[in-house]
């Protein structure tokens, strides 16, 4: 099979950027960074090896934007303190020497912290589900406590002072995690959302903690820097959720959005399909529906390193960017695999897991001997 279609390798605009072509590196949680939430050099190589593998585009890990009530797990890094900017700084470096596009997931986990035993959350609703032990946590989330107006502003401060971080951090742009259950999807979702203020009831009440967050970091960061949203259905919590509304949700939810004027949209499917969580009965999808309503790209995600498929969503309108996340981990080099026409290496559960760190894929490829490869 051929697997070299020229509509991947397309120059796609961003910004004030051309990127090389529609592959972008998925931001996965990678528990490696210090107690501390400082970056590591084992993340500057994990990062490094992306931008020298062809990808256009990187997404970092979920950072934590303050020190009060956003970290979500043990190992997660933050853009809060002198020494978290610092040791980010020494990976944008080393990323940015390969040309690709380098942006900070900007992240507050909200009730589904998995490290803190105090959280908050529009409303006081104990999360479903439990925590994950591969990525730090332990037995079933605590009850969190209803945001108060107060609350919600100093989680707004902390995006923009968060970004203002990532433009002193060499970053090109942030990326607003909206999605998987964490807290702006919170206040999305009906179920973890019953507040009666305006914060709650309509969709675009419900949307307005993430048009502050957008709001305040436009209003600090320098005109060229990228800001982007990431939504989804499904919560890392409960893959099976899906709104309740559909397509009709859909509609409703990307209107706001476009009211909030993102650089790109990024639809996640969490639990790794795109037919399955992206599309709807009637053959539309979410993503394609973001495509007809808004006026920026829209990155696609979910078993996109199969070509067929990414090649169906591109074709046929479905997204405008591909988002690959674990046969990212397990080829590094994936575009320029996919270019040349060289095997990919399989993705093996194994690469994450007992736990999701660096640490553990690093050991299964020296265990496997795929190492450098």
């Amino acid at each position: 099979m051929n697997l070299h279609w020229p509509s991947f390798f397309d120059q796609t605009a961003l910004g004030n950027h051309r990127l090389k072509n529609r592959f972008v590196v998925a931001p996965m949680t990678r528990i490696s960074a210090t107690s501390e939430g400082v970056p590591t050099n084992d993340m500057g190589d994990y990062y490094e090896a992306f931008a020298a593998g062809g990808f256009a585009m990187i997404l970092s890990e979920g950072t934590y934007t303050d020190a009060i009530a956003s970290i979500c797990s043990p190992g997660q890094p933050g853009i809060v303190t002198h020494q978290q900017l610092k040791g980010w700084q020494k990976i944008t470096t080393r990323v940015r020497r390969h040309g690709a596009v380098f942006l900070c997931q900007l992240m507050h986990a909200g009730a589904l912290s998995q490290t803190l035993t105090e959280t908050i959350a529009p409303s006081a609703i104990k999360p479903v589900g439990k925590q994950s032990a591969s990525s730090g946590g332990c037995g079933t989330f605590p009850t969190p406590r209803t945001m108060t107006t107060a609350d919600i502003k100093l989680a707004v401060e902390g995006y923009k002072n968060a970004a203002l971080n990532a433009v002193d951090a060499g970053f090109d742009g942030v990326e607003i995690h909206g999605a998987n259950g964490y807290l702006p999807d919170q206040f999305i979702t009906r179920y973890t959302n019953t507040r009666t203020d305006e914060y709650g009831g309509s969709v675009e009440n419900r949307f307005r903690f993430i048009a502050e967050i957008m709001a305040a970091v436009r209003a600090v960061v320098p005109a060229h820097f990228i800001v982007g949203l990431r939504l989804s259905e499904g919560k890392v919590n409960n893959l099976a959720y899906r709104w309740e509304e559909g397509a009709d949700m859909a509609r409703a939810l990307f209107a706001e959005v476009k009211k909030a004027a993102p650089d790109y949209l990024h639809i996640a499917a969490e639990g790794g399909g795109w037919v399955r969580e992206c599309v709807y009965a009637d053959g539309s999808s979410s993503t394609g529906i973001a495509r007809q309503i808004l006026a920026c790209p829209v990155i696609a995600n979910g078993g996109l390193h199969d070509p067929v498929l990414a090649k169906y969503v591109l074709s046929e309108k479905h997204g405008d960017l591909l988002a690959i996340g674990r046969y990212a981990i397990a080829n590094p080099d994936f575009p320029k695999k996919l270019l040349t026409g060289e095997e990919l290496i399989k993705f093996d559960k194994r690469m994450i897991a007992p736990s999701i760190s660096l640490a553990n894929t690093r050991a299964y490829f020296e265990e496997t001997c795929y190492a450098g490869k």
